[in-house]
């Protein structure tokens, strides 16, 4: 009788699947996670915070796993996705990810040395992301057209920058970091607001000068709105600081300005993606299934929550407040339908690898 070798085990193969298969933008879990943990927090919500931290946490190790695992055993197709158009910007997420974790931590658990630890891990991050990622597709040889190479994911790299300021500032709510780290997340929100001035004409462009099928209307088109919430939820944070913070003094008239600019823009987003969003589940009927780009549209959700919660405070608009408390509800809703997708997706590949094992297993004994 032939000597069988035995089977590879089926944890193994379903996690080096994963990481071959992992989506470079599926760190967006930890930001919707940690954005709608915030929001929930901030409008006291019992329970629900302390609960969406212990899954991030677990979330987020996870993800930076499969993320090595991929870069180490995968690494050709690491380098394409970072060379690809529409899937490089993904990467981002890491940046934007850790930060919005860091911030969770620091409000939710008042953790805030760890939370300190995740600012230099994602400032470090966003150096090495930001260039990599612009100088990878400006050298690339061949380049998509605008129709097929632009979408709301560019837009992670503005959401990427201004949540590095929003985690700073929540490290230090009440008291002054150095003359230098003040004068980084002044220049870090200029930056981020300089990346959404410029991406977005051109997504702007695609959407309404270039035939736009149901499938092109994808989840990350909601960072159309987020990426100006994330804006005004950093140009809160530092109009709320401004009093401790010596260096903001002279463009706190500029900060208010331009928050406010962002969150109107923010606002004047949620009904036209929400009709687009009619035109292709009841329009077209289109089936609305799971997809890891899915929390590319829960996280604006609750950032817009959020934001809108923190500028009634910074310009004392106290009548924007019952809004952030209805949409909290509505940003909680969507993660939990998302959430089980995932936890369903999961399942699906779980059974679908063992079910694998399980024929190979039968095909090898039949030998």
């Amino acid at each position: 009788m032939r000597k069988r070798n035995a089977p590879v085990p089926a944890l193994k193969h379903l996690v080096l699947a994963g990481a071959e298969t992992l989506f470079p933008g599926y760190f967006a879990l930890v930001m919707a996670t940690g954005v709608v943990s915030i929001a929930c927090h901030l409008r006291g919500v019992p329970a629900v915070p302390e609960v969406l931290l212990g899954i991030n946490w677990v979330s987020y190790a996870i993800l930076w796993l499969l993320t090595i695992l991929r870069l180490f055993v995968y690494g050709r197709r690491f380098r394409e996705d970072l060379f690809d158009h529409p899937r490089a910007p993904g990467f981002f997420t890491l940046v934007a990810g850790t930060c919005m974790l860091g911030t969770q931590t620091a409000i939710v658990a008042g953790a805030g040395g760890l939370a300190a630890s995740l600012w230099y891990l994602g400032l470090g991050l966003w150096f090495a992301v930001m260039y990599a990622f612009f100088t990878a597709v400006t050298v690339r040889e061949r380049k998509p057209s605008i129709a097929v190479g632009i979408n709301g994911a560019w837009l992670i790299a503005a959401v990427a920058t201004h949540s590095v300021v929003v985690l700073r500032c929540a490290l230090e709510p009440d008291s002054a970091p150095p003359p230098e780290i003040q004068l980084l997340c002044l220049t870090m929100f200029m930056v981020g607001s300089m990346l959404y001035l410029a991406i977005i004409p051109l997504i702007f462009y695609r959407m309404t000068f270039i035939r736009f099928a149901v499938y092109d209307f994808a989840p990350p088109y909601w960072i159309n709105m987020g990426a100006v919430a994330i804006t005004t939820l950093a140009g809160s944070a530092l109009l709320i600081r401004a009093e401790y913070w010596p260096l903001l003094a002279d463009y706190v008239p500029f900060l208010k300005g331009f928050t406010i600019f962002f969150w109107a823009i923010a606002t004047w987003w949620i009904p036209f993606l929400l009709a687009l969003m009619g035109w292709r589940y009841l329009l077209r009927k289109d089936k609305f299934t799971y997809e890891p780009q899915i929390w590319g549209m829960i996280f604006p959700l609750g950032m817009y929550t959020t934001a809108t919660y923190q500028i009634s405070r910074a310009l004392d608009f106290p009548f924007l407040e019952p809004v952030a408390d209805l949409l909290v509800f509505v940003a909680l809703l969507a993660w939990l339908v998302a959430f089980c997708g995932l936890l369903a997706h999961i399942g699906h590949a779980v059974h679908a690898n063992l079910a694998g094992r399980q024929r190979g297993w039968v095909v090898n004994r039949a030998d």
